[in-house]
């Protein structure tokens, strides 16, 4: 068991969480149980996964809550594109969001693999 407020990827997927929030206020209302509603999730979905891994007993559960944690960025970098192509959000936005999320990916794909090998 290990402190999640510890690791640089929570920090990161922190960031990117306080990110969304902050861009997706500018969405469009009809998009507040849409698009708005499923990024923020996706968002939020990253660091509160890596927090419940971190609580777990077993290296083997703390992997599985990061596997989920992977597929949550995945799916907010699917949703940051969709808002891009939608015009929700400015290019230069697009392009800091997906650079944040890129990192956090290749953070968790790292980690993924140094907690499983042992």
């Amino acid at each position: 068991m290990q402190n999640y407020k510890d690791l640089k990827v929570w920090s990161k997927a922190h960031e990117f969480t306080l990110n969304v929030y902050t861009i997706t206020q500018n969405f469009p209302k009809e998009e507040i149980y849409g698009l708005t509603s499923q990024l923020r999730r996706s968002a939020i979905s990253i660091a509160a996964n890596i927090a419940e891994g971190c609580g777990k007993k077993s290296q083997s559960d703390f992997a599985n809550f990061l596997n989920i944690a992977l597929g949550s960025a995945n799916e907010s970098d699917y949703y940051i594109l969709l808002a891009k192509d939608l015009s929700y959000i400015k290019p230069d936005d697009f392009l800091g969001l997906s650079a944040l999320i890129n990192e956090i990916k290749a953070m968790l794909i790292n980690l993924i693999t140094k907690v499983r090998q042992g």
